[in-house]
């Protein structure tokens, strides 16, 4: 694993800290190690819980590397070499699992297009959230202009996007993208807390929830039925077929900790 990421794992939880000083910004070769992390917890049969953070207390990240970027030395077309896009998840369509972001300080940009594509994000009191794309002659392609007007009301993106402004963890919580806000020293607990609860449930039934809730996005509740009862979506019938499901409520019903085998 590179030097700027880190992983540790507790049972079915894995712990992913990007930590590049000063502002954890996210270079092509900083994409590739998350990369390589987030397949990683994706491919293992025995995770089943993800949790994202930056390392330190003042940026979760800054974004794409602006000053590499200016000095031409990011290839962007190397990206191509490893799957999930910018910072290994914004287009990690195949990741199936929960992650959490565990927003630990400003969230700019890219680093904010990082905790967009997460499931969950919690945020410490100090976090800040902004996209500064379009004053910098840009715009954040890196799922932010798709996914933002998605999780908020689309005024309030599209004034976000077009203005630059921060929002706090506390807009953030009143309008639904932000699950919890927390002291900077409670983050980490509270996350693994969240992340240990979800592990205890069925690893299919969370791959059933998670692809249910993202590809209904949108429809009317009839379109979703139709879409989730008539086999578009495999991890449907897999939950609700599986040993799991059957063990569930045997295991209910003896007074027991269910044993999952994801299967």
């Amino acid at each position: 694993m590179s030097d700027m990421v880190s992983i540790t794992k507790d049972g079915a939880v894995w712990e992913i800290v990007f930590d590049r000083p000063k502002a954890n910004a996210i270079s092509v070769a900083a994409s590739k190690a998350l990369s390589a992390a987030f397949c990683s917890f994706r491919d293992d049969p025995t995770a089943s819980v993800a949790i994202i953070t930056g390392g330190g207390e003042k940026f979760f990240s800054a974004g794409w590397d602006l000053k590499a970027a200016a000095a031409g030395e990011e290839d962007t077309d190397s990206a191509a070499g490893f799957d999930g896009g910018f910072a290994g998840l914004t287009e990690l369509w195949s990741m199936d699992k929960p992650v959490i972001a565990a927003v630990n300080g400003y969230a700019a940009g890219g680093g904010f297009e990082l905790a967009l594509a997460s499931d969950i994000i919690i945020a410490a009191e100090n976090a800040q959230f902004w996209l500064p794309e379009a004053q910098l002659g840009i715009l954040p392609d890196g799922g932010g202009v798709i996914r933002l007007q998605r999780r908020i009301p689309k005024a309030v993106a599209v004034e976000m996007m077009m203005t630059g402004r921060r929002m706090t963890p506390e807009e953030g919580v009143r309008w639904g993208l932000i699950s919890r806000v927390v002291p900077q020293a409670e983050l980490m607990a509270t996350a693994r807390e969240v992340a240990h609860a979800m592990s205890k449930s069925a690893p299919l039934s969370l791959k059933a929830v998670k692809a249910i809730v993202n590809e209904t996005e949108g429809m009317s509740v009839e379109e979703a039925y139709s879409h989730m009862r008539g086999g578009k979506i495999p991890q449907y019938r897999a939950c609700l077929d599986s040993e799991d499901a059957k063990e569930g409520p045997a295991s209910f019903a003896e007074g027991r900790e269910p044993a999952w085998k994801g299967r």
